[in-house]
């Protein structure tokens, strides 16, 4: 019988597989994505993904995260956020990492059914 903390370990490694799975085939993985908008995608989900789980509370990003993030243009892509990878990944948290990281994401740009707010 598992332990309570091997339980919650496994959960997390389930869903970080579920969402590296998920964002792979539907967002990251795609060559057009990358070419067009930059970034290490690998790097991006080993440094970034504790701060844009769909559930818990925002949290201020790693540096290692922020190195990560600051290779990517976001608002490109934000015109390639499916409601497969919104499922799995909260657009609000991610213009929160990218905004605490330094990186400018306009206002009103769409990032699947989230609209970036202005800064307030």
């Amino acid at each position: 019988m598992q332990r309570p903390r091997e339980m919650a370990s496994t959960k997390t490694h389930a869903l970080v597989l579920a969402w590296l799975v998920v964002v792979g085939a539907r967002f990251l993985g795609d060559h057009k994505v990358s070419a067009q908008c930059g970034g290490s995608f690998v790097d991006i989900e080993a440094q970034c993904s504790q701060f844009v789980h769909k559930t818990g509370p925002k949290t201020p990003p790693s540096l290692g995260c922020c190195q990560v993030v600051k290779t990517l243009n976001v608002n490109c892509v934000c015109r390639f956020v499916t409601p497969q990878v919104e499922a799995m990944i909260s657009m609000e948290k991610v213009v929160y990492v990218a905004r605490t990281c330094g990186v400018t994401v306009r206002a009103g740009t769409q990032c699947g059914s989230y609209v970036v707010p202005p800064l307030v």
